[in-house]
């Protein structure tokens, strides 16, 4: 059964490493890859000396960051509340109107979102039109284009994100709940007392998987969204891939910035595994 999986993970994800000596080459076509000049550090040399590489990495760092921040509780809480609900019928029609726009293209979301906001035709706008106020141009605004970046996020993936919780809250064993409600503990202490720590292991394992996607943004959110008027904020590695490396052809420097992306991304999933195990043994 695991023959599969492991043929998966060997052909679509470790043979393709061995495209990494390209960071360390001036790789070009019509050499290929074994035939193109080994230059050694260069490449890297060349991302940290221009200062737009500097600001693309912070750009990621930083939206990324904040999108772990402020989703990654939501899907808890939703989890938690659709387990509380008791009628079945309504239980699974929140279900599956949760779970939607999770199936949804982000051209299609990323459409919707610049027509809802937007300064001509926008029904955001033509509220605020229509109580006096003054149109404003929410997704040239570097705060309000944020907010717009995560909420959407939030929107798109908190229902699907939530399954996993759902399935480790229907593993819980109901005795604990009856034995909290005889010690007159009261529905937020059941959640506290029982819900969450039960849950711990689970949301330890998504957050030490969240922090090792902490610098891959996404290409098709952030390139359907941002715009040239918020550049300096939503310009990150994955747009500077596309921008350096398919539409100007330099996949040497391009590839020396997946690989510097990659070892973050490695650091921070052990720094992240070493915290959650000194955190639990402190708990446990």
């Amino acid at each position: 059964m695991l023959l599969l999986p492991l043929l998966f993970f060997i052909i679509f994800c470790y043979v393709p490493m061995l495209g990494t000596v390209i960071a360390f080459k001036d790789y070009r076509f019509i050499d290929g890859i074994m035939g193109s000049e080994w230059v050694g550090l260069r490449n890297f040399k060349m991302i940290f000396a221009q200062p737009q590489t500097l600001e693309v990495i912070r750009n990621t760092f930083v939206i990324s960051l904040l999108t772990v921040v402020v989703s990654f509780p939501f899907p808890i809480i939703l989890a938690i509340l659709l387990n509380e609900l008791r009628i079945k019928w309504f239980k699974k029609a929140s279900q599956t109107v949760l779970y939607l726009p999770h199936f949804f293209s982000w051209i299609i979301v990323g459409g919707i979102i610049i027509n809802i906001f937007s300064v001509n035709r926008g029904p955001i706008n033509f509220m605020i039109e229509a109580f006096g106020g003054e149109p404003f141009q929410f997704m040239f605004n570097h705060t309000a284009w944020m907010s717009i970046f995560l909420g959407s996020g939030i929107w798109k993936d908190t229902g699907f994100n939530a399954i996993i919780y759902l399935a480790a809250l229907s593993s819980i064993d109901p005795t604990y709940y009856e034995a909290a409600v005889v010690d007159g503990a009261n529905k937020w202490k059941q959640i506290t007392k029982v819900t969450l720590p039960c849950l711990y292991p689970t949301i330890i394992l998504t957050l030490i998987l969240a922090t090792g996607k902490i610098m891959e943004v996404g290409f098709d959110r952030i390139y359907v969204l941002k715009n040239p008027m918020v550049r300096d904020i939503s310009e990150v590695v994955a747009t500077f891939i596309y921008d350096v490396g398919i539409r100007s052809g330099d996949f040497s420097l391009t590839t020396a910035m997946g690989l510097f992306d990659s070892v973050i991304s490695l650091v921070l999933v052990l720094l992240a595994n070493r915290l959650a195990k000194m955190s639990g043994n402190a708990l446990f």
